[in-house]
């Protein structure tokens, strides 16, 4: 949407009092974030009274979901844009800003639009790539496939495109995103094609990393694992939500493996990648959940062993069958589960930390903390804004963001690396 208002000739400025028009990006994935959005959009509305503003307009899973209740209950917006009519954006802020309220919604079955154009707003040397929209899965906890539609893979030739484009434009790391990676190309190809969509980026000169986010572990085969076994530019990082590890959840959640066939995938995983890093995500307090769930729980995650693991309340969402299930669990007991996990949790982060002292790394430097004198980057084992930092120093160089360093780790700052730079003799 940056690419094609900037095309279009307006100036984007990041000072809201002195813009003629605020276009709200929203979601509504789980509870704070809606509420979120809804506190960003009211804060917004107040500069048609103190600021220049013309148009107010918003986009993204809350417009797409919410649009009927947004007519009535939110008469400060003057544009909303569903989720697959964000090339429509300048049509939008147009009609807006002449004084109509607008509308732009296109069916979920749609492909994604090919915009042909691309602002980087990640920065550091980083773009996200997203290489399908929607979900088949249907998990009992989850609105995605009701706001984003069903599973949809974009097509190889433009994500290549897009890759070589980012690529000219300085990016080092492309972190490939979706609902789900792992099924890329079922629809399209008839086949799941992330294997070869990533010996294609490989190829490209420029990108340097290539990081997969969401991973569904019952997606995960050998041809997989083997690809990026053999390709030094994708890391061995997987982003593998599990939610949860007792059965009886699992089966309510209408999750597609049990704890046995995850404790096998985490050990297959683990034999062809040796040096893979493990992300995943928990969910506390799902309706149902016993003391014994969250016991089998903890049990699971001390023999799994992930190296990163985030963990979120559960949210009773509007329209999922999770909402109406009997035995919700209270909020305060949600909270303390979900404190018992994190602490659980990083007892384990912290050891595997340690085990990383001593060893030589490659950093991508991401800022610098003049205070500390000490430049902040990321490792392979970190993506971005969700994981842990190293902190570089002794840098005999100022790097720009972006740039690859060397690093010997020398000690640990909770989730976080220190190391100092060496010169390589390759």
């Amino acid at each position: 949407m940056l690419f094609l208002i900037r095309e279009k000739g307006y100036e984007i400025t990041d000072v809201p009092e002195d813009a003629d028009v605020v276009l709200v990006n929203t979601c509504c994935f789980i509870a704070d974030a809606l509420q979120e959005s809804i506190d960003s959009v009211l804060s917004y509305a107040s500069l048609k009274e103190t600021g220049n503003l013309k148009a107010l307009l918003i986009s993204g899973c809350m417009a797409q979901r919410f649009k009927d209740e947004i007519r009535k209950e939110l008469p400060e917006i003057d544009g909303i844009i569903g989720i697959n009519s964000i090339d429509e954006v300048c049509t939008a802020i147009e009609e807006a800003v002449s004084g109509n309220k607008t509308e732009h919604f296109r069916p979920l079955s749609d492909r994604p639009s090919d915009i042909k154009g691309r602002t980087l707003s990640s920065g550091s040397g980083v773009a996200y790539l997203k290489i399908a929209e929607g979900c088949n899965k249907n998990c009992s906890y989850c609105i995605i496939p009701s706001v984003r539609g069903p599973y949809r893979s974009i097509e190889k030739e433009i994500l290549i495109r897009e890759a070589k484009e980012l690529a000219e434009e300085g990016v080092k790391e492309l972190i490939l995103v979706a609902q789900e990676t792992t099924l890329y190309g079922i629809d399209i190809y008839k086949k799941k094609a992330l294997p070869e969509l990533l010996s294609e980026l490989s190829g490209i000169t420029g990108i340097e990393w290539i990081r997969l986010m969401y991973c569904y572990p019952e997606e995960i085969e050998d041809e997989l694992l083997i690809s990026i076994r053999d390709n030094k530019k994708v890391l061995p990082y997987f982003d593998m939500p599990i939610q949860h590890a007792s059965d009886k959840i699992l089966r309510s959640m209408g999750r597609r493996t049990n704890k046995s066939e995850l404790e096998n995938k985490i050990k297959r995983i683990r034999e062809i990648l040796p040096d893979v890093t493990l992300r995943t995500t928990i969910i506390a307090g799902y309706p149902g959940e016993t003391e014994e769930d969250v016991s089998e729980l903890l049990e699971f995650l001390s023999e799994a062993k992930f190296d990163r693991l985030g963990v979120f309340a559960y949210s009773p969402e509007e329209g999922t069958s999770a909402e109406k299930m009997p035995d919700q669990v209270p909020d305060e007991i949600k909270q303390e589960r979900l404190e018992r996990i994190m602490l659980h949790q990083q007892e384990i982060c912290f050891k595997k930390n340690e085990d990383q002292i001593g060893k030589d790394l490659t950093a991508i430097i991401e800022g610098y903390l003049p205070d500390e004198n000490v430049y902040v980057g990321r490792t392979k084992r970190d993506a971005p804004d969700i994981d842990g930092m190293i902190f570089i120093e002794n840098l005999p160089f100022e790097p720009v963001s972006g740039t690859f360093v060397n690093v010997k780790v020398t000690g640990q700052s909770g989730y976080d690396l220190v190391g100092e730079y060496y010169e390589s003799t390759e």
